[in-house]
């Protein structure tokens, strides 16, 4: 089966989504962890940006090191820098320099169900950007919930007391630019290799994290050990492997038939935070994790399904 079809068939669509979900779930945690363990408070942004430097200039080497090892051509091609540059700006440079500023300032829970806002977002940009892709009664509803899932979320500690901060705001606005790197790489991904896309588009935005952060904390201000070393090279892995998966399974199929996977990045993110942190999964967690999947399957589903599914649902209620 050649990659096309793979990307392009049900059961590799859901492999592929999934599996890309589960591993930016999986981050939430490590990065929390990391935070810890190298002592990075939410005053050091600098740090935060030169610590997401490290990070991406090491997935785009593995990247790189992958394509070598595949003898697929891996150095620049000419012509190309604009649409990288263009790509690296919004999925890595900005969106992350925005979301591991946030992840500072509130809990791998929180940030795991804002995460979820990244499907709306697509959702949004694509009725402004594709014809074939509007806006309608359905899609309405699923954002509706799905941003009211991130309002519960920030009701704290399970009181009905909403709180948007700082940290809530860049990591809306981080899911806002990575929704729209996303949509970005799909239009290049038609011409460009997508693991060529991908490495390139990592290595320039990385660097520029790099080169920001190391200008106000300098290159190397972190004391490493092993097991900081190890969450790192994992963080690089997960960063590597799900943009490709990712980019690979956008590249194929429309906009809306892949979104609806983005649910389980949150469901992910509060499991492995709960279980990793040991972060409480109250009541309001639960009702918000519930409103951001029951959001993104709403929003993603054909018309005829979600018509049935909300008779059906209703009719549930009734009974």
């Amino acid at each position: 089966m050649t990659s096309e079809r793979f990307f392009k068939h049900p059961l590799g669509i859901m492999f592929t989504a999934t599996l890309a979900s589960l591993l930016w779930g999986s981050a939430f945690p490590f990065i929390k962890l990391s935070y810890g363990e190298l002592a990075i408070g939410k005053e050091n942004w600098s740090e935060q940006l030169l610590f997401a430097g490290y990070r991406f200039v090491l997935a785009s080497l593995l990247i790189l090191l992958f394509m070598k090892l595949i003898r697929r051509k891996a150095g620049y091609q000419r012509g190309t820098l604009l649409k990288v540059s263009k790509i690296g700006l919004f999925q890595t440079f900005l969106q992350y320099a925005f979301f591991y500023y946030g992840m500072s300032m509130v809990t791998g829970i929180q940030g795991s169900i804002i995460a979820g806002t990244t499907s709306f977002f697509q959702i949004l940009l694509a009725h402004f950007m594709y014809r074939n892709d509007r806006f309608n009664l359905r899609k309405i509803t699923g954002v509706a919930l799905g941003f009211g899932g991130v309002i519960v979320a920030n009701m704290t500690k399970g009181e009905m007391a909403f709180h948007m901060g700082v940290g809530e705001v860049c990591l809306l606005l981080s899911m806002f630019l990575g929704a729209f790197g996303n949509v970005l790489s799909k239009n290049e991904a038609k011409e460009l290799d997508v693991l060529y896309m991908t490495s390139w588009q990592m290595l320039l935005g990385g660097i520029a994290l790099f080169a920001v952060g190391a200008s106000f904390a300098g290159p190397f201000p972190f004391v490493f050990t092993w097991s900081t070393v190890l969450m790192m090279l994992y963080l690089s892995l997960v960063s590597a492997t799900g943009f490709v998966l990712w980019n690979n399974v956008m590249k194929y199929n429309k906009v809306g038939s892949v979104s609806m996977y983005l649910f389980l990045t949150p469901v992910f993110g509060v499991v492995l935070s709960a279980l990793m942190l040991g972060e409480v999964m109250h009541l309001m967690v639960l009702a918000a994790l519930g409103l951001v999947v029951s959001g993104i399957v709403i929003v993603n589903q054909p018309e005829k399904n979600a018509i049935h599914s909300s008779r059906k649902w209703f009719s549930g209620r009734a009974g």
